[in-house]
């Protein structure tokens, strides 16, 4: 997904396989992901979306200091969907804990390993000799 506050910024899907930079989107202030070639397209990750950093995460506190993650492998998750005009996207490692997309450290390098599996509605059967129903008559 693209976060809440990108509304005003173009969007295309993350291709598997490709090498996305962590960019601060302009005229918003919130980070994202963006093709180097691309850098204005904010590129949008489903959630499940499995991704490898070329470096260990590095990331904003709510203070003034930034902060490293002990690994460089993550997946796309979503937190506090229910409230509107907050930030959902997140980055969970393995360990379970979680940052918000939007506090990554600007020119970060992942490479997007693998999209997750599309759940898709199987088509309802249509039985081609089935009687149509007849109307109730009385009397």
């Amino acid at each position: 997904m693209c976060d809440y506050s990108l509304h005003a910024v173009a969007t295309r899907p993350a291709k598997a396989g490709e090498t996305l930079i962590t960019t601060t989107f302009r005229g918003t202030s919130t980070k994202g992901f963006a093709s180097e070639q691309e850098p204005e397209v904010a590129v949008c990750l489903l959630p499940g979306t499995e991704l490898a950093f070329t470096d260990n995460v590095k990331y904003d506190s709510r203070w003034f200091w930034t902060r490293r993650s002990e690994f460089r492998v993550g997946k796309l998750g979503e937190i506090d969907r229910q409230l509107p005009d907050r930030h959902h996207d997140t980055i969970e490692f393995p360990n379970g804990s979680h940052v918000l997309v939007t506090l990554l450290r600007e020119g970060q390098r992942a490479t997007v390993l693998q999209l997750p599996a599309v759940q898709r509605a199987a088509p309802r059967p249509v039985l081609a000799a089935a009687p149509l129903p007849r109307p109730i008559t009385t009397g």
